[in-house]
């Protein structure tokens, strides 16, 4: 039987599973056509926000000490993802190619909402798995990731992001009046490159080249080459072309939050290719209350990097004065940010404001830009 602190515990957990109500809209945009191809778009984007401003911010910090075992059911609904939206991505590239009851525009639409369904959840959860130290957890991360062919993020995020976030040598870093459309085109360029020399570097250390079979890059391809013959089998070349277009809008949507995540931020350069500690100030934050169930709290992104090794529940919220807020959730952020004149009104003061209050020493910032010089001895 069922105890009542078990119950607590699942009810309080509950609203982080609000991403299993976007599967049905999938089925129903497949098996209806017409406008519902439209619904996990709508849905994930507009719907969001607006429980966002109906439900205003949350700042209650859960108790970092919480036992393990107490997290089950936060845990559950990202183990439990992975199936799922394979499931659905597959099944639908089987219904939609042997049906052919939809248009062209309305297959495009569909697999565009599976897309971003595969990047703001399964991506998201995907971060929070390759984080844990459970094998089993990484392993259902690293299958995440191949269904979007993004496999190398995982060594790019943990060996290059994490360490170099806010300096030169992080790619995913966005620069000061960088607009999205161009980071964007740069990290596709920068990232893999970055992904695989880190790799490389680490098996160095352990005296190993990048033919040993500790690289995962070898893990990457072979998951990556059965996510795209399964595509082809299923659907044929009208079913692997609507799975590299999820794919495609599933890493756009992931860049889209990086480029969020820490435009304009720096962190002080301290002399032999040091930096400063990373601090909760080195990310912008959001503590509006659903789009953080629907991101599984991603935006109290200050304390991730302060504690990576954190799980999601137990992520702290900060005050202005320790990290920046950004004005609007992540979503709404990311509709500011495809229109780049008007991500620069709205963020450009605030970085202006961030320089000034937390490095007030610095007079000069016009060689840090664009990021792309080394930062001398007491400049952040």
């Amino acid at each position: 039987m069922t105890t009542r602190p078990e119950i607590s515990l699942f009810r309080n957990a509950l609203p982080f599973w609000m991403s299993l109500g976007l599967v049905p809209l999938g089925v129903i945009g497949a098996v209806y056509g017409g406008w519902t191809v439209f619904l996990l778009v709508l849905f994930t984007w507009v719907l969001f926000d607006i429980l966002d401003f109906v439900l205003g911010l949350n700042t209650e910090n859960a108790d970092t000490e919480t036992a393990e075992t107490d997290l089950f059911w936060y845990r559950m609904i990202t183990v439990m993802w992975f199936p799922i939206q394979f499931c659905l991505t597959f099944g639908l590239i089987w219904y939609v190619t042997v049906t052919d009851h939809l248009a062209v525009w309305e297959k495009t639409a569909l697999f565009v909402g599976v897309g971003v369904l595969s990047g703001v959840v399964g991506i998201v959860y995907a971060h929070e798995l390759m984080h844990q130290k459970n094998r089993v957890e990484r392993g259902l991360g690293d299958l995440l990731l191949a269904q979007v062919l993004y496999s190398h993020f995982r060594s790019e995020h943990l060996r290059v992001h994490h360490l170099y976030v806010g300096t030169p040598r992080d790619p995913v870093s966005a620069r000061y009046n960088e607009g999205f459309h161009r980071y964007f085109f740069r990290v596709l360029l920068d990232c893999p490159p970055s992904a695989w020399r880190a790799e490389r570097a680490l098996l160095a250390r352990r005296g190993k080249g990048m033919m040993s079979l500790q690289n995962p890059f070898w893990l990457y391809a072979l998951l990556q080459a059965g996510m795209i013959v399964l595509a082809l089998w299923i659907g044929g070349w009208q079913g692997l072309g609507l799975f590299l277009l999820q794919a495609l809008v599933a890493v756009w949507q992931l860049e889209l939050v990086n480029y969020i995540e820490h435009y304009g931020l720096t962190r002080r350069h301290l002399g032999d290719g040091k930096y400063e500690h990373v601090m909760p100030r080195h990310s912008w934050n959001a503590a509006h209350m659903a789009s953080n169930w629907l991101l599984i709290n991603l935006q109290r992104h200050s304390d991730h990097h302060y504690k990576p090794d954190r799980r999601f529940p137990l992520l702290q919220t900060y005050g202005d004065r320790d990290a920046p807020q950004l004005p609007y959730s992540y979503p709404v952020m990311g509709v500011l940010a495809l229109v780049p004149p008007a991500w620069r009104r709205v963020m450009n003061p605030r970085v202006q404001a961030w320089r000034k209050r937390h490095y007030p020493d610095v007079s000069d910032w016009t060689a840090y830009k664009k990021g792309d010089l080394p930062m001398p001895k007491g400049a952040p």
